[in-house]
């Protein structure tokens, strides 16, 4: 097989299935080809993108302007690595910096590397600024989160499919539960060796779960009470996925060190980023933390591209708007099912509680199903199906959607 013949589904899949490691469980469909919110098989057929790659396509599939930018840079300069400077990478950070109000960016290239990052940035800002001693430091995080999957991050995970047989793990991390702040002041009273609180604003992989308004807000008050961090992983939330340009922006609140990826570069690249104040970032030197393409040209030309496009088609205030009339109108068709039972979000990321068990595999026939009828998405934890559409979708195009998935979910009722 020549490696430009255009293959069949099943030829496609079969491949993976042969040569690639068995670390997904893609739902059976093989695409060639995006465009806005729309994405093509190999065979043709049309489908309305639901998943967005998990929040980072927000500006949509192939945007031109973004696309501009990786092309034209990379036909200029693609890689120095850091041992020296590039003309790029100051202007996408004053641009960062600028557009989320800190002082200081710290480039990697995915959202699990920029987790990492933070938990490091907040250790050493522990044992050099706050005082606690060498190796002592603690930091905080909640039950059921996804931060990523390296072995630092699976150790504080409580899923065991992430987790199961990939010990030893690390240790300094005291898992609470999400959502209660009498559990988060229990955690930092009396503990002078906690550093950090890193939570995700809204619970994306377990299930899309909102918090009671007002909890990140007391939370960071508590963080602030106690002299510890607040860290805010909006690697799925931020970049106006929400409704706000961060999820956080909804209670006014600055986090003490933000975490972006994903939709940081449309799609179209690895970008991730740390952002923090002079008085945290300051004690990383050189040699500290690094990677040979984090901070590359081709990531700071797509970054600002990225954060342009956002700025210059409101796509935050669309969010906000489609949000609210999706939400709506599937709870017009819930009030009188028998196969869902709830739906919850904030923005453009929004999901759908399936009236089954946690392991049944109703929510997977029933994207099956969507497929079928011309939408992707996936179920997320067994019996929920996470819905979060690209951002430049409209008015139109969303009924459109809530017409498929509601006819989709009528074949499913009892």
């Amino acid at each position: 097989m020549a490696v430009l013949d255009q293959l069949t589904s099943q030829e496609a899949m079969d491949l993976e299935n042969k040569y690639g490691a068995h670390n997904y469980h893609p739902l059976p469909v093989v695409l060639s080809r995006g465009e806005g919110v729309y994405v093509w098989d190999v065979e043709g057929k049309k489908y309305y993108d639901f998943l967005s790659a998990y929040s980072a396509v927000n500006q949509g599939h192939c945007h031109p302007k973004i696309v501009e930018a990786m092309v034209n840079q990379a036909q200029t300069l693609t890689l120095t690595s850091r041992a020296f400077y590039n003309d790029m990478l100051g202007k996408f950070e004053k641009f960062a910096t600028e557009t989320f109000n800190y002082d200081k960016l710290l480039p990697m290239n995915t959202g699990a590397e920029a987790v990492e990052t933070a938990l490091k940035l907040c250790r050493k800002w522990a044992y050099e600024v706050k005082g606690i001693d060498e190796n002592e430091a603690e930091i905080i995080v909640c039950e059921n989160n996804f931060h990523g999957r390296t072995t630092t991050i699976i150790s504080f995970s409580n899923d065991p499919v992430a987790r199961k047989n990939f010990g030893p793990y690390t240790k300094g991390f005291i898992k609470i539960e999400y959502d209660n702040l009498q559990a988060l002041e229990e955690a930092l009273a009396g503990n002078k060796n906690v550093a950090g609180f890193l939570v995700e604003p809204i619970q994306g992989e377990a299930g899309v779960y909102v918090p009671t308004e007002g909890y990140l807000t007391k939370a960071k008050a508590l963080c602030e009470k106690y002299n510890v961090l607040f860290i805010a992983d909006e690697v799925q939330t931020g970049i106006a996925r929400t409704g706000k340009m961060l999820a956080i922006d909804h209670e006014n609140i600055k986090a003490d060190i933000l975490i972006l990826g994903k939709a940081l570069s449309g799609g179209a690249y690895p970008v991730s980023a740390v952002l923090a104040n002079d008085s945290i970032m300051h004690v990383i030197k050189p040699g500290n933390h690094g990677s040979t393409f984090g901070g590359n040209p081709v990531a700071a030309a797509v970054g600002m591209a990225a954060l342009q496009v956002i700025k210059d088609e409101k796509l935050a205030e669309n969010a906000q708007v489609l949000g609210e009339l999706f939400r709506a109108e599937l709870n017009k068709y819930i009030a009188n099912s028998s196969i869902v039972n709830a739906v919850r979000g904030k923005g453009l990321l929004n999901a759908i509680l399936i009236n089954d068990a946690e392991d049944s595999e109703t929510a997977w026939n029933i994207c099956l199903a969507l497929r079928d009828n011309g939408l992707l998405a996936k179920p997320t934890h067994g019996n929920i199906i996470r819905f979060a559409p690209p951002l430049v979708m409209t008015k139109e195009q969303l009924l459109d959607c809530v017409a498929i998935i509601v006819k989709t979910l009528k074949q499913f009722e009892a």
